[in-house]
């Protein structure tokens, strides 16, 4: 692979370490210390979670959702005003707020897949009525979450009785079992396709690759052992990313999202429906935004009425950053994560350093905006319209 093309292929990755070395520096090292590299994910598990739902809605034809902050808002405060007001167990609360997440997301996909509002207007209304219904609910107070049993499920951490002690290893023991699957995995795929007779890349490059992928993961696996150890969120977070990746690039459902948003016209004289992939597309939005608010209230421990505020523009700005395309109909998990961790630890880099928050809005707006101005360009180079 040219140099050049090695670049164009990997962009955000290289940008992401640049970027975490940079704010590693300015910190004096305080980005990595075991705490903030545990938090780095914690603290932006919305973010990688609702990113996923919002890359289908890009797919589509690079729309958006603008409610799901609302539509966050509103879950974490039925979830903690039953708790609170009616003492609901946990389970039944997840329940009912999972519920309350597939209807909006229902009826949001109706109007938008079946009725052709346009995504921006409906998703702009949503923002409004949810939003303030979430705050009607709570009555503009904070309600804070004291169900032990509600916070454990998402957010307590992972210990091995025997093994865990004043350092967790545990945490270090699955990283490196990860790690070792990782390889293993690779070297059974390139069996597969060799007996097949398909064209297989370098093996130098795709085992250094993988091998640079398992280095730091058992790194990251080695701060956590040395905080609390794995914290539960994560392994919701691996499901969600997981079962994205899965549907978007393993399933012909998946490349439905891919199929509208490159030719709509196209894909409906296939025999697709076009309608139903919008309303997936966005009520598969919702539920990730009513899954989030749980995670959310958790982490925080109590709800008021501006939580998940301005959440959709790290959603969205993700992707961007992430390399979806900006015309939909191109974009991967894999790169919106990478977004995300990128914005996660621009945003965990400025506030360690210090950085005035005003300034913080102006550094996420420029990423952004070159982000998307890299997108057009290239689309203009391939000759995209």
């Amino acid at each position: 692979m040219k140099a050049s093309a090695f670049v164009k292929k990997y962009t955000m990755t290289i940008a992401l370490v640049v970027v975490f070395i940079f704010f590693a520096i300015l910190t004096e090292g305080r980005l990595l210390y075991a705490q903030n590299i545990s938090n780095l994910l914690l603290q932006n598990a919305y973010v990688l979670v609702m990113a996923c739902g919002m890359l289908l809605c890009i797919l589509t034809g690079g729309n958006v959702d603008l409610s799901i902050g609302s539509t966050l808002c509103l879950v974490a405060a039925i979830a903690a005003q039953l708790m609170d007001k009616a003492g609901m167990n946990a389970f039944a609360t997840i329940a009912i707020c999972m519920a309350v997440a597939v209807a909006i997301g229902a009826w949001q996909g109706f109007w938008i897949g079946h009725i052709h509002i346009p995504p921006f207007i409906c998703t702009l209304a949503g923002m409004f009525l949810f939003r303030g219904l979430g705050r009607v609910l709570l009555s503009s107070k904070t309600v804070t979450i004291y169900n032990k049993t509600f916070l454990d499920i998402f957010s307590s951490y992972i210990t091995v009785p025997g093994i865990d002690k004043d350092v967790n290893w545990s945490a270090l023991i699955v990283g490196v079992i990860v790690a070792l699957g990782l390889i293993v995995l690779t070297f059974v795929n390139r069996s597969k396709k060799a007996r097949k007779g398909y064209e297989l890349k370098s093996a130098a490059a795709e085992f250094g690759q993988i091998i640079v992928i398992g280095l730091l993961i058992i790194a990251y696996t080695w701060q956590l052992a040395h905080y609390k150890g794995i914290p539960v969120m994560l392994l919701w977070i691996l499901l969600v990313v997981l079962l994205y990746a899965f549907i978007t690039s393993k399933t012909a459902f998946g490349r439905y999202f891919y199929a509208v948003g490159g030719n709509e016209k196209a894909t409906k004289l296939s025999g697709i429906d076009t309608k139903k992939v919008y309303f997936w597309a966005y009520c598969s939005m919702s539920i990730l935004a009513g899954f989030s608010g749980l995670l959310v209230a958790a982490r925080i421990g109590s709800v008021n009425g501006d939580t998940g505020l301005s959440y959709e523009m790290d959603a969205i700005g993700s992707c961007f950053i992430g390399g979806a395309s900006a015309y939909g109909g191109s974009g991967t998990v894999s790169g919106v994560i990478i977004g995300a961790i990128l914005l996660g630890v621009i945003n965990q880099g400025m506030s360690i350093f210090g950085l005035d928050n005003n300034w913080q809005y102006v550094v996420k707006g420029t990423v952004l905006l070159i982000a998307v101005i890299f997108d057009v360009v290239s689309n203009h180079k391939t000759g995209k319209a």
